[in-house]
């Protein structure tokens, strides 16, 4: 059997004694689409921020590709090959969007400072690849046009693009999405879809979080749901759309009882 891409096993967060994620396990293959969601306070996002390094777990242990990744700091994560966006926009509005995706390239380039003091050839050739590395993916996200236009210039939607195609310039292994479609219009919803499955389609394996349901089961592989910390069901699409243990999370029990009866009616 192949060996799963991310493994993670008994991740566990505490605040104040309360544990937030709770002896959460799974394992994710290479070349998939997952979906991670749960209602609020379910630990999603805590989650993904272990997992990432922009919080320091209390107890558990994660590998990607094998390479054990728990209690290294983000800028290590990413360049072990695993990024991810924030649900919070965030862009540098007096630069390009090319600017931009470069400036995010950096947490991984391992390039040291003195190579920029001095403009050394390996540096330059690091920096005519990062450029064509944006340019590549504003064209993936239908950016662009507006590649050499200052961030500030773009609608909601297109800063959540952005975000995305900020994530992928390191050609992460695996990306983990946090809320890619949150606040954004029907139209915008599916041409994020559509990006999200040409990053996949070019060989990154993602993890999508959301709290839109309906965007994650019709574009997941898998999906995983987590209630209260724990881990309540993990599986294909249909399967978590019955689930009795997710409808009733999301809408209590006795609304999971009159939608599973509705459609045994």
């Amino acid at each position: 059997m192949t060996a799963p891409l991310l493994e993670v096993r008994g991740l566990t967060k505490r605040y104040l004694g309360v544990a937030a994620v709770d002896d959460v396990s799974f394992a994710i293959d290479a070349g998939g689409i997952v979906g991670l969601i749960g209602p609020n306070g379910s630990g999603k996002s805590t989650t993904i921020d272990c997992l990432s390094g922009f919080q320091r777990a209390d107890a558990g242990h994660w590998a990607l590709d094998g390479k054990p990744l728990a209690g290294r700091p983000a800028h290590a994560v990413a360049r072990a090959g695993l990024t991810r966006s924030f649900q919070t926009v965030r862009a540098y509005d007096e630069l390009s969007l090319i600017e931009n995706l470069r400036v995010a390239a950096q947490q991984s380039d391992g390039a040291d400072w003195w190579q920029a003091l001095l403009r050394t050839e390996p540096l330059r050739t690091h920096e005519a690849a990062s450029r064509a590395r944006a340019l590549e993916l504003l064209t993936t996200v239908g950016l662009e046009r507006y590649a050499d236009a200052p961030a500030a210039v773009l609608s909601y939607g297109q800063r959540k693009l952005l975000a995305l195609a900020a994530c992928m310039m390191s050609r992460p292994r695996l990306a983990i999405f946090d809320e890619p479609v949150a606040g954004v219009n029907p139209t915008m919803i599916r041409r994020i879809e559509s990006v999200v499955r040409a990053f996949n389609a070019s060989g990154t394996t993602l993890v999508i979080v959301e709290h839109n349901v309906d965007f994650i089961l019709n574009l997941c592989d898998r999906v995983i749901v987590l209630e209260s910390g724990r881990t309540i069901a993990d599986g294909a699409p249909a399967l978590i759309r019955s689930d009795p243990r997710v409808l009733a999370a999301y809408l209590g029990r006795s609304g999971a009882a009159a939608m599973l009866a509705r459609g045994q009616a």
